[in-house]
């Protein structure tokens, strides 16, 4: 079961950089979180920062009643434990196969015989579909098959928290889609504390139940998927829309006479296109934490852009939904096995 992560006005800075400053957030339990952001404004150091791999200047990282930044270092490693983390490049050691890769934060942190290990391993590598590559080395393997690797050495002391940082990266779009949908299928079935740094905009579109947003040395908004998704804010729509026209430029932020010469030619960042379908597990089954698709637009009296929710089966979700959730029974809760899935985005 995840565990909650409240954030409070969290300050880091390198020297006289500051990297980012004031982040309040809460990162609810068992939910999947996204945090976007143009490259440099400090989504790994965000990431470190909540594993107590770097003190921040100022602020508080909650988990229960412990204070992550001021825990004294025996503390601080029991803490640790809560969390998994798959980093960018799998952070694999290239001298032990994949199966003492795995292996190595049990060896490390738990007196387990081998036969409890290898019960453990074998388990985490078929979660993440490596059975039968346990002896190849990471120099043999794809880069899609190292990000599953790194993600099943998080997952082998079960963790509450899974801190993933970049799963994109590297990856051509297939493999991109397939590990995101093993994400949302762990989450279904492990219920921990996702917090996902990407660059991709269909993941963020389509997998997370929370998105958030640095620019600036800011969080500019945090919240359920659907309110950035129809945010008017400028920079929101830019980045969620991938365009040149708005705050963010190539040197991350737009100087005054680019963005005053942008409004005299009239450009804007453009409509806001469909809110996609949320990614379902593979199962078909609702996650804890999914929410009805339009719920929360429905809730704040928000309009969503046309064409939000249907997919690419021409079926609106925001409609369908009570229907399939009746027809799914005690799967639709989280509950049992199999089913069937909704398409085209919803699958």
């Amino acid at each position: 079961m995840g565990v909650e992560i409240r954030v409070e006005g969290l300050t880091k800075s390198f020297g006289r950089q500051t990297i980012w400053q004031d982040v309040s957030l809460t990162l609810p339990a068992g939910e999947i979180s996204v945090l976007l952001g143009p490259s440099g404004t400090g989504k790994s150091v965000f990431l470190k920062s909540l594993v107590g791999l770097l003190k921040p200047d100022r602020g508080h990282i909650w988990i229960g009643d412990k204070d992550l930044p001021y825990l004294p270092e025996h503390q601080l490693y029991e803490t640790r434990k809560l969390f998994g983390v798959l980093f960018q490049d799998g952070a694999l050691f290239g001298s032990m196969n994949l199966f003492d890769n795995i292996a190595f934060p049990l060896r490390e942190h738990t007196k387990k015989s081998e036969s409890e290990v290898k019960r453990i391993v074998m388990e985490k590598m078929e979660l993440v579909g490596l059975i039968g590559a346990e002896h190849k080395l990471p120099g043999e393997i794809s880069g899609g098959m190292k990000k599953r690797a790194g993600l099943a050495r998080a997952l082998v002391l079960d963790p509450a928290i899974l801190l993933v940082d970049e799963p994109d990266s590297g990856l051509d779009p297939v493999r991109t889609a397939y590990l995101n949908q093993l994400i949302v299928d762990l989450n279904a079935q492990i219920d921990a504390t996702f917090l996902i740094v990407t660059h991709d905009i269909n993941t963020a579109r389509t997998v997370p139940d929370n998105i958030g947003l640095l620019f600036r040395r800011e969080l500019v908004m945090f919240g359920p998927r659907e309110m950035l998704l129809s945010s008017e804010e400028p920079v929101v729509r830019q980045f969620l829309n991938a365009r040149r026209q708005g705050p963010i430029g190539m040197s991350e932020e737009k100087d005054v006479s680019e963005l005053e010469a942008e409004a005299r030619m009239g450009l804007e960042v453009g409509k806001l296109p469909p809110i996609a379908p949320q990614l379902m597990p593979s199962d078909g089954r609702v996650r804890r934490a999914q929410q009805p698709p339009g719920a929360w637009c429905a809730a704040h009296g928000i309009t969503p852009p046309p064409g939000s929710f249907v997919d690419d089966l021409g079926r609106n979700w925001a409609e369908e939904w009570p229907r399939y959730v009746a027809a799914m029974g005690p799967v639709a809760s989280g509950h049992g096995q199999g089913g069937p899935q909704p398409a085209g985005g919803m699958h």
